[in-house]
């Protein structure tokens, strides 16, 4: 049988080069054929950043590094980079050609470190593993090589406080930069100190030089990000508190924050417990104020909605979507899709999460790469009633096929531009509801 992924909707491990274009005036050095780094820009599109896409430095490896090496190219390479680039942090990505050939990088890192020029090193050749497992080593790699080195401003676990998040992986979530704002909103609202790291609400290597000052740090993930506060915990004796889903909507946006609010009381952090209920229970009453004006239009729309869906996305979203969407606008969860390729040591704890969204009904969960099978396993479905599909851009046609409504809410995604859209929180849950509704809208005569 064949071994090819049809429609993979992640890239190889280079493509968490992209976690360094989201820290502020970091650099990716690519040590790679020339095609890596345009591979990764086509499949994430308007993913430049500062020095992103064509703009990443890179060593264009050809037949001659392939035989002698590359690793004075690279040398030439990175001392060029400083001149013409005006970074704080670079971050060299080995690609399958140097892995293969075997360039000591790392050696020549240690020189540009000798001489005070802070450089990390990451293995990133393809065959190893994919982006988001790469996310984390590239994160652990910063940790390791750069803030380390400032150990002695930045005391461990000195801010009481202080929290280091990780959530959304830059750019492999679209929703990525306002999902992060939404979570330093909501966090900051109940006292906390939050060190955000990636986008325009990072204040880029000055704050990650400071996550050793964090008590705890918050993941919002089912699996991708383990490693980094596993490490954290291991490395400064930070704990962790662990949400195993996109928190979307009231209910799940009450419950992550409540679960923050426990931990903080666990630690015995002093911050204002009823201020910060007090912030949680009016933006809950704002959020249903609006669900109170949407039941008005749903009761008075007689043109059809839908009342099943299938989502093709990461464990994050498939769980976090399925379970508002059944609990917050009725929309019923048929099979749901997980395309990630989640480890299989985690996935028993997905499943377990995803069972929990009903005791009445089991939700169909199949964990498949080959997204191009699993559009073949949804043409072959049949539910009564108007169905919805939420995946990537690549899911459009499947949805037309089907006379299903349709929202493009994963990469690639080239029918929908986003700049300030995010899906998590309390607004983030209006947003859902909009774009569902709006799509419905799109087609009524």
């Amino acid at each position: 049988m064949s071994k090819i992924i049809e429609q993979e909707r992640y890239t190889c491990a280079i493509g968490a080069m992209q976690s360094v274009v989201a820290i502020p005036k970091a650099l990716p050095i690519l040590h790679s054929g020339p095609g890596c780094g345009m591979m990764v820009r086509g499949f994430f599109e308007r993913s430049t950043g500062y020095a992103g896409g064509s703009t990443a430095p890179c060593t264009n490896f050809s037949e001659q590094e392939v035989v002698f090496g590359g690793i004075d190219k690279l040398h030439l390479n990175i001392e060029n980079s400083y001149k013409v680039l005006e970074s704080d942090l670079q971050v060299v990505f080995t690609g399958c050609t140097a892995g293969i050939v075997g360039d000591d990088v790392e050696s020549l890192a240690e020189e540009f470190r000798a001489i005070g020029k802070p450089l990390v090193t990451v293995e990133t050749t393809g065959f190893k593993c994919n982006n988001f497992v790469a996310h984390s080593e590239v994160v652990n790699a910063i940790i390791d090589q750069y803030v380390q080195l400032f150990i002695k401003n930045n005391p461990i676990r000195s801010e009481k406080n202080t929290v280091n998040l990780f959530a959304s992986i830059p750019y492999q979530d679209p929703f990525w930069k306002e999902n992060l704002r939404t979570y330093k909103y909501l966090l900051e609202n109940l006292g906390f100190k939050v060190h955000i790291l990636f986008g325009p609400e990072s204040s880029g290597v000055t704050e990650w030089q400071q996550i050793p000052r964090a008590n705890f740090n918050i993941l919002v993930s089912p699996w991708y990000g383990q490693e980094i506060v596993e490490h954290l915990e291991a490395v400064y004796g930070q704990p962790f508190f662990k949400f195993p889903h996109l928190p979307i909507g009231a209910n799940e946006t009450e419950e992550f924050l409540h679960g923050v609010l426990d931990i903080a009381k666990h630690l015995e952090i002093a911050i204002d417990y009823d201020n910060a209920t007090g912030f949680i229970n009016h933006e809950s009453a704002a959020y249903y104020e609006e669900v109170d004006n949407l039941a008005t239009f749903l009761l008075e729309f007689r043109y059809g909605l839908p009342n099943h869906v299938h989502i093709i996305h990461d464990a994050g979203y498939v769980v976090g979507l399925s379970k508002f969407l059944l609990h917050e606008t009725g929309i019923v969860p048929k099979e749901q899709f997980i395309v990630d390729n989640t480890p299989e040591k985690f996935q028993q704890a997905i499943e377990e999460d995803l069972k929990t969204t009903s005791s009445k009904k089991s939700i169909p969960l199949t964990f498949e790469p080959d997204a191009g099978k699993v559009q073949d396993i949804i043409r072959g479905l049949s539910h009564e009633g108007r169905g919805l599909i939420i995946g990537s851009g690549w899911d459009k046609q499947l949805a037309k096929e089907k006379k299903y409504d349709f929202i493009s809410a994963s990469v690639p995604s080239p029918y929908r531009l986003v700049l300030t859209t995010g899906y998590v929180g309390f607004h983030g849950g209006l947003r859902v509801m909009e774009d569902i509704f709006n799509s419905v809208l799109s087609t009524y005569k």
